[in-house]
């Protein structure tokens, strides 16, 4: 099965996380989220941080799941 990307906005407490996760055809951001071990790959990752309103960018990050806080499909923000 190829995997489908879908674009998310990760939300911690210091940082703000726009990038793409690769989901399994028909699995939702739920499933993925209660399979994921202790880090999620995110590509193309634009990074946020909260406190100072600086911006990283990079092709790839790992994100702690324990530091999220809320996830969400982007397609979902105005």
């Amino acid at each position: 099965m190829e995997a489908r990307r879908t674009s998310v906005v990760i939300l911690t407490r210091v940082y703000k996380i726009r990038g793409t996760i690769d989901l399994i055809p028909g699995a939702r951001l739920t499933d993925y989220m209660n399979n994921s071990n202790k880090f999620i790959a995110v590509t193309n990752a634009e990074v946020l941080d909260l406190e100072d309103n600086r911006i990283l960018a990079t092709p790839f990050m790992d994100v702690l799941v324990n530091s999220i806080e809320i996830i969400f499909p982007a397609a979902d923000t105005a």
